[in-house]
């Protein structure tokens, strides 16, 4: 139970029990500033699929971020103790975490479906692994942009659950700058690459590529000492959403009721 703005919440807890699918395909996410990179891969590690999906949600989060520090600098002793500059700073906040949470929505469910499709398991990045991933974000939005990568990330991963898809959490360390065929990549520029089979293709897609086949090996690891697969550990923010051991339990926290107090 909580109380905010005049309002009683009362939060609860409920359970599903989550039969997870038998995986034929594994898609690993490459997570960026303004898009979200796929591949899928088969259990032998053939390439089946990459695409991308464009995010604009954090690039127009930080236009609304912006416009709130610049008010904060041009009234700098003002606004907080003038209510109009407040509840100005406050809106371009509210909208900025607004237009983020619609986005992230947007795309696991997206990425979700698509693993769906192919009955594939998620690999996605460590972030505790990976202190600065903001590609090409200047310091001061750094912050919001992994918590923009971990918002996605916990999406994908409740949303894939109660679908009974599995994810998966690797070290993302080296993963844009190793070739996933052997050999050496040619670097053209920041952001396009040579493959050895003269194919050229961007860092993203090597990433993501090299995390399906991360994600690959260690599935593969995993089943061939246990003899059965379950939900691997997921980094500390996620452990609510954890899987199980035996059947899979699925946890999630909603808000039900609001009381307004007068």
């Amino acid at each position: 139970m909580s109380y905010s703005s005049n309002e009683v919440w009362i939060y609860f807890t409920f359970e599903k029990e989550v039969k997870l699918r038998k995986p034929e395909a594994v898609m690993g996410i490459d997570i960026n500033f303004d898009n979200i990179t796929y591949t899928i891969v088969d259990i032998s590690g053939n390439l089946i699929s990459m695409g991308t999906i464009s995010f604009n949600g954090l690039k127009r989060a930080l236009a609304h971020k912006i416009i709130a520090e610049k008010i904060q600098r041009k009234y700098p002793r003002k606004w907080r103790h003038v209510k109009r500059i407040r509840e100005a700073i406050k809106k371009h906040g509210k909208r900025a975490r607004n237009i983020l949470m619609d986005s992230c929505h947007f795309i696991s469910r997206g990425i979700v479906g698509i693993a769906k499709e192919y009955n594939a398991v998620i690999v996605l990045e460590d972030l505790n692994m990976l202190k600065t991933k903001a590609n090409g974000s200047r310091r001061f939005n750094k912050k919001l942009s992994l918590w923009a990568y971990h918002r996605i990330q916990s999406y994908i991963h409740y949303k894939a659950l109660t679908e009974g898809i599995q994810v998966m959490y690797v070290n993302p360390k080296g993963t844009s700058k190793t070739s996933p065929l052997g050999d050496e990549l040619v670097f053209i520029n920041y952001k396009w690459v040579k493959l050895p089979n003269g194919h050229i293709v961007t860092r993203d897609i090597i990433a993501s590529w090299n995390l399906a086949l991360r994600g690959l090996n260690l599935l593969t690891r995993d089943v061939g000492s246990r003899g059965s697969m379950e939900t691997l550990k997921a980094p500390d923010q996620m452990q609510p959403q954890e899987g199980m051991k035996g059947k899979p339990v699925l946890k999630l926290i909603t808000s039900t009721l609001s009381i307004r107090s007068n």
